[in-house]
């Protein structure tokens, strides 16, 4: 059953909560997705109930059931303290928590700005690319709010456009989501975080690039790769579960 945690700026945030046993997850899913497509329609709720976890899935706002606002200073790091308010009201103290994609951006800040809420981390469908220039978001946040979709010439765009405009979801705050400024950490500040961080991505994601440059900058991170796997195949890859149980496991 779905419930909402409200964040500090009244935004209200859809959760819903999965098992009973004492260790718990939280997922956090990728962008102009929802918990049900990144992690329902994809078997994890199965898969980590049944190894015996608590899950904890949150919509992000401006996706899913959470509220979506349409403005670009309502996104940003308030996505990360999001996953803290979501924590909060569902009893959580400390758990470990998997991201995917934007999912796995949030999850890094999370581990940057609330480490103690965190007692392991996988991040998945990003690596590489987490050091590239985000400067492409603008031109997706363009693709997202043009009026006539045949004008949008570059691939990457086109499909993040088609994408967001899959029945049920708002493309106005998805595009808000996409332009707002976030806080994106140095190989340098990453190195100071202590705790285990699990990388996944498949070999042909060329979105996240190779997971290695990403793990080698943590402390404790370690790289798994899905073979024949690309951004939009991995997340629901048996190997990547399998990968994500062993980690969550040790």
């Amino acid at each position: 059953m779905v419930a909402f945690a409200k964040a500090a700026d009244g935004v209200r945030i859809a959760y819903e909560i999965l098992g009973d046993a004492a260790d718990t997850i939280v997922l956090v899913h990728g962008f102009a997705s929802s918990r049900a497509q990144n992690w329902r329609d994809t078997g994890w709720y199965d898969t980590l109930v049944k190894a015996g976890l608590r899950v904890v899935a949150m919509d992000c706002r401006g996706h899913g059931d959470s509220d979506r606002p349409h403005d670009d200073a309502s996104y940003g790091d308030k996505m990360v303290g999001d996953i803290v308010t979501v924590m909060d009201a569902a009893g959580v103290g400390r758990a470990a928590v998997m991201g995917y994609s934007m999912g796995g951006i949030l999850t890094v800040g999370l581990l940057m700005t609330n480490p103690r809420r965190v007692s392991r981390a996988i991040v998945a469908g990003i690596g590489e690319s987490y050091f590239a220039s985000k400067s492409h978001r603008r031109g997706i946040a363009v693709a997202l709010r043009a009026t006539d979709p045949s004008t949008i010439a570059d691939p990457q765009e086109k499909a993040f456009r088609a994408f967001a405009s899959q029945v049920g979801k708002d493309r106005l705050a998805l595009a808000a989501c996409m332009s707002a400024d976030r806080t994106m950490y140095t190989r340098d500040q990453l190195r100071d975080c202590r705790v285990a961080v699990l990388v996944v991505d498949g070999d042909r994601d060329t979105q996240a690039g190779r997971p290695e440059p990403l793990a080698e900058s943590f402390a404790h991170g370690r790289a798994v790769i899905v073979p024949g796997r690309d951004h939009m195949t991995a997340v629901g890859d048996k190997l990547y579960k399998q990968a994500a149980l062993e980690f969550l496991s040790t």
